[in-house]
């Protein structure tokens, strides 16, 4: 019964997937590849190719536009009828994983440690723990590294956190609003996969040559990495509204508005959360390497310049930051969801 239940949220995961899978290989490619068009995206690039840039991203937007029509078929075929679940609130029984939290932030650094010690890389270029916490409090220069990587961060924080809220309002909005009128989805879907899967090397310098190299410029490009999978992730979690509810609302004669937002949104919200989860680092990453690119400000400029100078403790020390940031954010996010559910879908917390 469980797994026909996560079939639709399956399914939601492999469209996600689907662009981000071919931009990874591309990127993969950026860094040594022989062939393939993240090769041919590097050339076309350097030779300021215009019209082989854009044929690329068409490729690209294609493939990615058929993997996810492929997958929604199947998906489809496969999807079980939502489950009704009723349950009084006190009922509902948090079980807390035991990898949260500090837990996960331990294990994190243990795995960091063991794999640099299994491999047996140099300690000049693959920094462990000790060495980042040697380099931020007890070098003569860690009062001055603490405060070149502070400002950094606070440069890209301020930039990310609008952009990554603004991804989230996009993407539940446009689920909602498709909900309310299914045929828009012809017209939504295809510029929103799209976006998602041509490479964010190629879109984030023409973004900030459009936008101008200030903050919104950076706002959208975080905005555009988020709202793709919080798109995909709402409208599946609309659509698993038990087909009992909605028949009591049409009993009644209730209005589509009234339906979405008494019955659809409270079943959507468990999806728009692991979005939201999902999203933390997707942020991140837009927003690094937009300021690696275009904008030379923040961190992303910052952990450019060090890999290019060889400081590779500033390098080390700046990840570290930005995967602490992400854990702590993933947890707060968990946590207003559980806060958020005990309210308004107290039956879907786990059990």
């Amino acid at each position: 019964m469980r797994a026909r239940a996560c079939v639709p949220y399956f399914i939601a995961g492999l469209q996600i997937a689907a662009p981000a899978a071919f931009l990874g290989a591309m990127i993969g490619e950026f860094t040594g590849a022989e062939r393939g068009l993240g090769v041919l995206t590097i050339r076309v690039m350097r030779d300021l190719d215009v019209p082989g840039t854009w044929s690329i991203a068409t490729v690209a937007s294609a493939v990615t536009i058929l993997a996810y029509l492929a997958l929604g078929a199947l998906g489809r075929r496969l999807a079980a009828p939502p489950a009704l679940i009723l349950a009084p609130p006190q009922a509902a029984r948090v079980r807390r994983g035991w990898l949260s939290g500090p837990a996960l932030l331990i294990v994190s650094l243990l795995l960091w440690q063991g794999a640099m010690d299994l491999f047996g890389l140099n300690n000049f270029f693959a920094k462990r723990p000790g060495d980042v916490w040697a380099f931020l409090v007890t070098v003569p220069e860690a009062a001055a590294n603490r405060a070149t990587l502070a400002k950094a961060f606070g440069q890209t924080m301020i930039l990310t956190v609008p952009g990554y809220l603004a991804g989230l309002a996009l993407g539940a909005g446009l689920a909602a609003l498709i909900s309310l009128r299914p045929r828009l989805a012809q017209v939504i879907l295809p510029p929103s996969i799209a976006l998602r899967s041509i490479p964010i090397v190629t879109t984030a310098p023409l973004f900030v040559l459009a936008l101008g190299r200030g903050a919104t410029g950076t706002i959208t490009i975080v905005a555009v990495m988020i709202f793709f999978p919080t798109l995909v992730a709402c409208l599946n979690g609309l659509r698993q509204t038990p087909g009992q509810v909605l028949d009591v609302f049409a009993t009644y004669a209730a209005s589509p508005w009234v339906r979405l937002r008494h019955a659809q949104v409270p079943a959507m919200l468990p999806a728009f959360f692991a979005a939201a989860r999902m999203a933390v680092p997707a942020a991140a990453l837009a927003a690094t390497v937009t300021e690696w690119l275009a904008t030379g400000i923040g961190m992303g400029s910052l952990m450019a310049l060090s890999y290019s100078t060889s400081a590779y403790g500033m390098l080390w020390s700046a990840v570290a930051l930005l995967s602490l940031t992400a854990v702590l954010a993933y947890v707060a996010v968990e946590r207003l969801e559980r806060a958020v559910l005990r309210v308004y879908g107290p039956e879907q917390l786990a059990r």
